[in-house]
């Protein structure tokens, strides 16, 4: 391994999969797997000890998802950059992987060459979208922000930049009651259940263009 090599850990719970994925990475000009792991425990520990410049990382694990351990890596290895490398083509994964802080997201039916070009892609900082994934979701459901109101709106912008209720009540001059009064009434009009949905929900529109016209 050379001092220029891109330094790439392999999470996957299927033993045999994660070896044919290291064996195709390390045959790769200027890429070297410095760790893998088979669970979400493991995956932490090792990330923290070796810091990856890039993590594989597969969505269903025993002990979690590939969307915990994306999570963690931002806490233990801030500089590491996630690739989802899954079997499940799934548009809600999609949209939560990205949410989450995830660059990429591929099938295992990709061909080597491809992961290979994606984790290069993403070392040298580029964030890329499956866009048709991307634009089948766009087809295939309605805007679940139309029946939102100007303020519901706005309060779906600001807790996709992240602030707490407090915050948006103080940013839009409103009670912190009515700030919550907005959430429950947008999550109920949007199909969705908690907070941190939204907050997924904004990022992986905002990757894909979204634009809030209300906010």
């Amino acid at each position: 391994m050379s001092e220029q090599d891109i330094r790439v850990m392999i999470i996957d719970d299927h033993e045999v999969v994660r070896r044919g994925i290291a064996e195709v990475v390390d045959r790769a000009d200027g890429l070297t797997v410095v760790a893998e792991a088979g669970s979400v425990a493991e995956a932490v520990r090792r990330a923290e000890l070796v810091r990856p410049d890039v993590a594989l990382v597969d969505l269903r694990l025993p002990d979690g998802t590939g969307i915990d351990i994306i999570g963690q890596l931002n806490e233990v290895s801030p500089s590491t950059k996630a690739i989802v490398l899954t079997s499940f083509d799934d548009d809600d994964a999609l949209v939560e992987a990205l949410g989450v802080g995830a660059k990429a997201y591929l099938l295992k039916s990709v061909r080597g060459a491809e992961i290979s070009e994606n984790i290069r892609a993403v070392a040298s900082g580029r964030t890329l979208l499956d866009e048709r994934t991307v634009s089948r979701r766009r087809a295939d459901h309605e805007d679940p922000t139309a029946d939102l109101t100007p303020s519901e709106r706005k309060v779906l912008a600001l807790i996709g930049d992240g602030l707490s209720n407090r915050e948006i009540g103080e940013k839009l001059g409103v009670a912190e009651k009515t700030v919550k009064n907005h959430i429950t009434s947008l999550l109920s009009k949007m199909g969705l259940q908690r907070r941190t949905q939204v907050a997924a929900w904004v990022a992986g529109q905002r990757a894909a263009g979204w634009r809030n016209t209300g906010a």
